[in-house]
């Protein structure tokens, strides 16, 4: 071999070393922007898990399921969003979608009742379009008339703060109730002496659970600079009890007395008499 053959030999393999460092340096470049895509991807997602399950407060449109099952249904795909713009406008329409910086379940849909409350539409134009069941038909709908009632939505539940509320201070407003779709049913005042002057009256609002569809227009007019009725989930304003409390003035809890084992009661001597008479004991005639 010449010795420009061996020269020209040696640059070849040099060339090829390069060209072997090169494509080695480049799939270690590509693992490791890998790894970084991973990693970030790994934090944002802990960081939506940790969002959705630090979210309490949200509340969702007319008939959505309870919340876990709620999450787990909707594809977030945004058509009760854009059947309620289109039912109501666009500068007035309450339903939002959840963005990454909202502090909420991203891509869900929501509603901030102090700024755009529910307007209750009659034909609840939100509830159809939606693909998954997450926004139920079954609970908004009559079960006489077979049509959808937006006065059986229980989108979130009033509370009062008695403590900011100027009606429980004496000062007369009942603009709640007045501007409250179910007036006098959902929230009513009540009449109460005001012990303090003694020839004044309290006039104070009530809400009942019952009627109350939490659409949150009561909150959005309140008076105060911070409102002093407000809408909250029903899991998180209302208590919950066992099931064997039972109330004696409803058929149901009656029927259901009636049907449960004996067995299961406790009788003791004390638990035979009356409660005025438990409350008597010890006490004497002529004390």
């Amino acid at each position: 071999m010449s010795k420009s053959d061996y020269s020209a030999s040696n640059k070849e393999i040099e060339s090829t070393e390069s060209v072997d460092n090169k494509l080695s340096r480049r799939r270690f470049i590509n693992i490791l922007q890998g790894i970084g895509v991973t990693a970030i991807g790994s934090i944002i997602w802990a960081g939506y898990v940790d969002q959705v399950k630090s979210s309490p407060l949200v509340l969702r449109p007319p008939g959505a399921l309870d919340e876990k099952d709620f999450l787990t249904s909707c594809i977030k795909c945004g058509l009760c969003v854009q059947a309620c713009q289109e039912a109501v406008g666009k500068e007035k329409y309450p339903l939002q979608l959840a963005t990454p910086d909202s502090n909420k379940p991203t891509g869900t849909p929501y509603f901030i009742p102090r700024d755009k409350p529910c307007i209750m539409c009659i034909d609840v134009p939100c509830v159809p379009p939606c693909p998954t069941g997450a926004l139920s038909r079954n609970r908004v709908t009559n079960e006489k008339t077979k049509k959808l009632d937006i006065n059986l939505s229980k989108m979130g539940l009033a509370v009062v703060d008695e403590e900011h509320c100027i009606a429980f201070w004496g000062i007369q407003c009942d603009v709640c109730v007045r501007v409250c779709p179910l007036i006098d049913k959902a929230i009513k005042l009540e009449y109460k002496r005001n012990e303090r002057t003694g020839k004044h009256a309290f006039l104070t609002p009530v809400v009942n659970s019952d009627y109350c569809t939490g659409c949150g227009i009561c909150e959005a007019r309140c008076v105060t600079e911070k409102a002093a009725i407000y809408i909250l989930p029903r899991e998180l304003a209302q208590g919950k009890v066992q099931s064997h409390y039972v109330k004696n003035w409803e058929k149901g809890d009656e029927l259901r007395i009636e049907s449960t084992p004996s067995q299961i009661w406790t009788e003791t001597e004390r638990s035979k008499k009356r409660a005025v008479d438990t409350l008597n004991e010890g006490i004497k005639a002529d004390e």
